[in-house]
């Protein structure tokens, strides 16, 4: 579905303190960025920051970076956000918005930057064959992730898509990463944290399909 431009967005995100338009300008200091050595932990394709509204403000110790190339959904994650944090001081908080075309996310961070744990919620599946490279999951973009994860940080994937988890499973093993756990249905094994739900998640299981999970560690 293709979202209608709101003429809100623009100037909300120029006034935002924790969006970050210019995609590889803190490359190698993002830990300098957050002003501490916190584990940074990021989300690719953040959408409307749902996942990271329910979940950054309750772990102050992780440093969050949600990603998406898509600035009106930027914007809706600052809404997210700032809802999220209430009123705590959002000026300091440990999350940050990044505008970013993924396809290129090594010249965004580096090897300095020691990403600890990526997650990759419900992406596009690109079904056609001559779109898969620019799947989120494939092979090409875990090698580019493994650039920038630390040594003992994991990926953690999840999608509606039976033909993109079943095809992601040989991304992970070509890209030489180590899988330790494949579900089928992430909620037979872990209990439901609403908070957390993304919008995409939520349609998912009002609908009663499965949630596919991988989680792979470097």
């Amino acid at each position: 579905m293709r979202l209608r431009n709101r003429p809100w967005a623009a100037p909300e995100l120029e006034e935002c303190s924790y969006y970050i338009q210019d995609s590889f300008s803190n490359s190698g200091n993002w830990s300098l960025v957050f002003g501490n050595n916190n584990p940074i932990w990021l989300e690719l394709g953040c959408g409307k920051g749902l996942f990271l509204a329910g979940f950054a403000p309750f772990h102050p110790d992780i440093n969050f970076i949600g990603a998406d190339i898509k600035s009106l959904m930027l914007a809706y994650a600052r809404r997210n956000l700032q809802s999220a944090y209430d009123d705590r001081h959002i000026e300091n908080l440990n999350c940050k918005l990044l505008s970013l075309d993924i396809e290129r996310i090594r010249y965004a961070f580096s090897k300095n930057d020691q990403i600890d744990r990526i997650f990759i919620n419900f992406p596009n599946p690109w079904p056609k064959d001559a779109h898969k490279k620019r799947r989120l999951t494939h092979t090409r973009q875990l090698l580019q992730y493994k650039e920038i994860m630390s040594d003992s940080a994991e990926i953690c994937f999840k999608t509606d898509s039976d033909m993109l988890f079943e095809e992601s499973i040989p991304y992970f093993h070509e890209a030489g990463m180590n899988m330790v756990e494949q579900l089928d249905d992430y909620y037979s094994k872990y209990p439901l944290d609403v908070a957390t739900l993304t919008e995409h998640e939520q349609k998912f299981l009002d609908q009663g399909l499965p949630i596919h999970f991988i989680r792979a560690t470097k």
